[in-house]
């Protein structure tokens, strides 16, 4: 464990070791889920990070799907996702 202290604006640095443990660099996203008496912070996977995981578990699988609609749709995700990052 690892005791980090708040800013005066409200923030807390996750340490390096916890950061490339779990893959979290700059501009990362992660969620912040707050219990009874705790925040749990995890990485949120970006569509471009999780991209083509269903090609093998979709193979041999009768109708699996159109590729070419599926494509255009993620596609879709990623340019929404790259707008919504790029505002400030």
């Amino acid at each position: 464990m690892t005791i980090t202290k708040v800013s005066e604006r409200g923030q807390i640095s996750i340490p390096a070791a916890a950061r490339r443990k779990l893959g979290i660099k700059p501009r990362s996203k992660v969620s912040v889920e707050v219990g009874e008496n705790e925040i749990t912070i995890r990485p949120v996977k970006s569509i471009l990070e999780v991209a083509g995981i269903f090609r093998d578990c979709a193979s041999g699988i009768p109708g699996a799907g159109d590729w070419e609609r599926e494509r255009e749709v993620a596609m879709e995700a990623v340019a929404r996702e790259v707008e919504d990052e790029c505002q400030p």
